[in-house]
C-alpha cells in the first residue's frame, strides 16, 4: 500500500492531501500530521453569536482561477461572495481619514495626483520630478522596496501609501520586502529598462479590468476546510513533527513511521526542524522569517458604521491624544460583505502587529480588546462596548519576503528537486494568499503523484 505523510494541515497541507486522494485513489494510506488539533493552520472562522466571522485571511484574490475552480470541484460555489461595490476602504493618516489611493501599484504612484491628498506639498513636487531625476538600476538587482520608493518618491509616500497595504499582505514593512519577490512585474519593468521608477510603475501596473478584485466565503473559510479534510480521508496524526530522515527509497518521519513520500507543507521554521539532516534545506529555511500578528474580531448592536469597507493605518500615526494608534487596520466587515450585513448587528476587525513588533501579540486578551476600542474611538468615532469580542494570536503568521528572497526559494527548490519523493509546500514559497497557497500544494501534490507512478 502506497503510504504518503502531508506534514502540516493547514491549508497548504489540505490541498495536498486532497489532490493525492483524488489522483492515489482510495487505496492508497495519507497521513496528515499536525501538533494542533484543529485543521486550517492560519485559517479560522468563529461564530460571534450565530454568525460565523473569519479572524484569519478573511478575503482571497478572485481573479487568480484557484479558488473559484477549487470550489466547483468541492461542490461549494454557492459560498463565494463579492464585496460591497460601494464600500471603499479609507487610510488614516496625519490624523484624518483619506480615499485608498488608487491608480497605484501596491500604494505606489504612477503620478502625483494619486497622493496628493495624501502627502505635503514638497513630496508631490518630488514625485512629479521624479521622472526626470537620474535613476540607476542593475537588471537582476533586488532592493528593499521602501528604500526605493522613499529614495524616488520620500518617505511620506512609503508611510503613507506603501506601508499601509503591505502591513495587510505581509504584516511586515515596505524596507523589510524585496522588490522582486512582493512585486515581480515592478522588478520586470525596471530590469526591461524603465527610466525611472515612475514609468516602472506605469509599466507594471494591471490594465483595469471588470469585478471585484476580492472574493470571500459566506461562512467563511470553515466549510471548505472541512469539505477538504473529508474529501482527503487521510489519517489525522496530532503530534509534532520529528525529523525526517532518508533510508533508501523511502523516508521515516519521526513519532510517524516510513512513508514512500512526504509532502512538508509546514512553516518555515518548523520546515527547517523537520528537516535538518539536509543542511541546504535546513539553512534556507531557517533563513525565512515570520511576522506574528493579532485580530481582535468584535461585534457591536445599535452601532451604525459608516459605509466603508476598512480603514488602514499610516505607520507612525498617532492618536488625537498624542499617544500612538496600535491598530494596523480596520476591517468594516459588515460593511464590506453584504452577506454579513444581513445577519444583524455590525462586525469589525482590529489588526495588529507588524513585522519587528511580536510583543504585541503576548498582551492579554483585555488589553488588546481594549487598545481596539480605543482606536477604533480615536479613527472612528465608534465609542460602545462592543457585544462580543474575539482575539486570535497568529505566532509567525506570515512569511517575509525580504531582498533576495526568490534566490532563497530557488536554492530551496533545486535542493528539494534532488530528493526523490520529497516535495515542499507553503506560503513562504511563491506567494502568502490562498490561491497562491492552493497552487504550490496542487502542483507539489502532481508531481508526489507522478514520481510514486
Amino acid at each position: 500500500m502506497t503510504a504518503v505523510a502531508v506534514l502540516g494541515a493547514g491549508i497548504s497541507g489540505l490541498v495536498a492531501a486532497y489532490r493525492l486522494r483524488r489522483t492515489l485513489g482510495p487505496s492508497a494510506r495519507i497521513l496528515l500530521v499536525d501538533d494542533a488539533d484543529r485543521d486550517g493552520g492560519k485559517l479560522r472562522t468563529v461564530d460571534i453569536g450565530d454568525v460565523p466571522v473569519d479572524v484569519g485571511a478573511e478575503a482571497f484574490v478572485a481573479r487568480r482561477p484557484e479558488m473559484p475552480a477549487l470550489l466547483v470541484e468541492l461542490g461549494l460555489s454557492d459560498l463565494l461572495v463579492r464585496p460591497s461595490a460601494t464600500a471603499r476602504p479609507l487610510v488614516r493618516s496625519g490624523g484624518a481619514l483619506h480615499p485608498l489611493p488608487v491608480g497605484t501599484l501596491m500604494g505606489i504612484p504612477a503620478s502625483a495626483e494619486s497622493v496628493a491628498h495624501l502627502v505635503d506639498a514638497a513630496t508631490v513636487a518630488r514625485i512629479e520630478a521624479e521622472a526626470t531625476t537620474p535613476f540607476r538600476w542593475t537588471p537582476g538587482h533586488d532592493a528593499s522596496l521602501g528604500d526605493l520608493i522613499s529614495e524616488r518618491f520620500g518617505p511620506q509616500v512609503t508611510a503613507r501609501s506603501v506601508d499601509p497595504l503591505l502591513g495587510g499582505v505581509y504584516s511586515g514593512l515596505s524596507v523589510t520586502t524585496g522588490v522582486r519577490a512582493a512585486l515581480p512585474g515592478l522588478a520586470a519593468a525596471l530590469d526591461a529598462g524603465a527610466t525611472s521608477l515612475t514609468d516602472a510603475v506605469l509599466r507594471a501596473r494591471p490594465a483595469p479590468t471588470s469585478g471585484p478584485v476580492f472574493g470571500g466565503l459566506r461562512g467563511g473559510y470553515r466549510p471548505v476546510l472541512e469539505a477538504l479534510a473529508a474529501e482527503a480521508d487521510a489519517e489525522r496524526v496530532v503530534t509534532r513533527v520529528g525529523s525526517v530522515t532518508r533510508a533508501g527509497s523511502e523516508w521515516t518521519v519521526d513519532g510517524v513511521g516510513v512513508v514512500d513520500a512526504v509532502v512538508v507543507a509546514l512553516p518555515a521554521p518548523a520546515a527547517a526542524a523537520a528537516l535538518a539532516t539536509f543542511p541546504t534545506l535546513a539553512d534556507r529555511l531557517g533563513a525565512i522569517e515570520l511576522a506574528s500578528s493579532a485580530v481582535v474580531a468584535l461585534r457591536f448592536d445599535g452601532v451604525d458604521l459608516p459605509d466603508n469597507s476598512g480603514v488602514l493605518v499610516a505607520t507612525g500615526e498617532l492618536r488625537h491624544d498624542g499617544e500612538p494608534l496600535r491598530a494596523k487596520a480596520f476591517t468594516l466587515s459588515s460593511r464590506k460583505w453584504p452577506h454579513l450585513a444581513d445577519r444583524g448587528g455590525e462586525f469589525v476587525r482590529a489588526s495588529f502587529g507588524r513585522y519587528g513588533d511580536a510583543a504585541i501579540v503576548d498582551e492579554p486578551d483585555g488589553v488588546l480588546i481594549d487598545s481596539a476600542r480605543r482606536d477604533l474611538a480615536d479613527v472612528l468615532g465608534v465609542d460602545t462596548a462592543p457585544t462580543a469580542a474575539v482575539v486570535q494570536r497568529w505566532y509567525g503568521g506570515l512569511p517575509q519576503y525580504r531582498p533576495g528572497h526568490l534566490d532563497v526559494v530557488a536554492d530551496l527548490e533545486a535542493a528539494a528537486a534532488e530528493l526523490p519523493r520529497l516535495e515542499l509546500a507553503g506560503a513562504y514559497l511563491h506567494g502568502v494568499g490562498v490561491p497562491a497557497c492552493v497552487a504550490v500544494a496542487s502542483a507539489a501534490a502532481e508531481r508526489t503523484a507522478a514520481a510514486l507512478a
